[in-house]
């Protein structure tokens, strides 16, 4: 059922009505979409494992523009309808490709393991109908998708500790697996080509490798640049842009390359920490400017898994680099 809310400002909620976070936006039939996860209202404990985080469904979020009122399209896909999974909608995102819509999605499957999913509808609104089994050689989390400028399409995953990525650096689970040491490169995201028809993987996933300026892998102890989770990509003036969370140091920050599948060279933060433990976000270009969306916990106060969804203006210096938003201008 929809529900018609307030009209957003920069850096406050898109809606109060429910607890909404990790938002993939993007400019579909000449609206804006959000795409969050929903967080759960609960009392119970946080941990390292991302337990907190029991997200059962995904609502629809969508504006005219940015002097409209949000719209709550209502639940798009449910935890029962997706045979496969068992707990654990995370972070999504969607694509649009042979006139259909594609809600990509991370979910446990009944042994406990982190997969993605593919759902499509005919509508950027949904419902979503997902397919029958998890995409076959998918792990981990966070999976965000670029269709790119030739039609190629692209599925960048993978998230730490909670998001299990370091339990598959043999490639197979391995359920003790621990991340590399701190004087060892990070692990880098994975990146996969799509099927034409969206629904699988051509060939195996590939991890990402960010570097420095000279040309050096980010180390696993180089918390405020190394990869943690959260990835996303977009193309600004020929440049790939893979933006990511550090995790523990609560930073949105980018690095460029020239080529989808990377390499990327690291350039610097988007987003200082915010209110909360996580950061997740989505860049998107609406018209003439660029918007990122990001979630923070200031609706509850702080609680971790009680988060919600909000936007700023994203600007980028002549040089391609990007200026770091504040996320709480009205403090200063």
């Amino acid at each position: 059922m929809k529900q018609q809310q307030q009209i957003p400002k920069p850096h406050q909620p898109l809606v109060t009505h429910i607890f909404t976070a990790d938002p993939s936006a993007h400019v579909y039939e000449g609206k804006i979409y959000i795409y969050p996860s929903h967080d759960l209202d609960h009392d119970e404990p946080s941990n390292d494992n991302g337990d907190q985080y029991k997200m059962e469904d995904y609502h629809v979020l969508s504006m005219d523009s940015f002097d409209s009122p949000v719209v709550d399209h209502g639940e798009a896909l449910h935890l029962r309808d997706i045979p496969w999974a068992s707990k654990q909608l995370w972070a999504p995102d969607a694509a649009y490709k042979n006139n259909t819509y594609y809600l990509f999605f991370p979910a446990r499957d009944h042994d406990d393991i982190f997969r993605l999913g593919v759902a499509t509808s005919e509508s950027p609104a949904g419902p979503f109908t997902p397919q029958p089994n998890y995409m076959e050689g998918s792990f981990s989390i966070d999976p965000a998708v670029l269709v790119d400028d030739d039609n190629q399409s692209y599925i960048y995953f993978g998230g730490l500790w909670g998001g299990q990525l370091e339990k598959w650096q043999t490639g197979s689970f391995m359920p003790d697996a621990e991340g590399p040491a701190p004087d060892q490169p990070a692990l880098g995201p994975q990146v996969a080509l799509l099927s034409d028809d969206m629904l699988s993987f051509q060939g195996k996933p590939v991890e990402i490798s960010i570097v420095d300026e000279d040309g050096n892998p980010i180390l696993a102890g180089d918390e405020d640049r190394r990869y943690f989770e959260g990835p996303w990509v977009h193309k600004y003036n020929g440049y790939y842009y893979l933006s990511y969370s550090t995790g523990t140091t609560h930073k949105l920050v980018y690095a460029i390359g020239k080529n989808p599948m990377g390499p990327f060279t690291f350039k610097g933060e988007i987003l200082s920490p915010v209110i909360g433990w996580t950061t997740h976000h989505s860049i998107v270009q609406v018209e003439d400017k660029w918007y990122l969306f990001y979630h923070d916990s200031s609706l509850s106060e702080g609680v971790n898994h009680k988060r919600c969804v909000k936007y700023s203006e994203l600007k980028y210096n002549e040089d391609g680099t990007i200026q770091k938003i504040n996320p709480y201008p009205d403090a200063d």
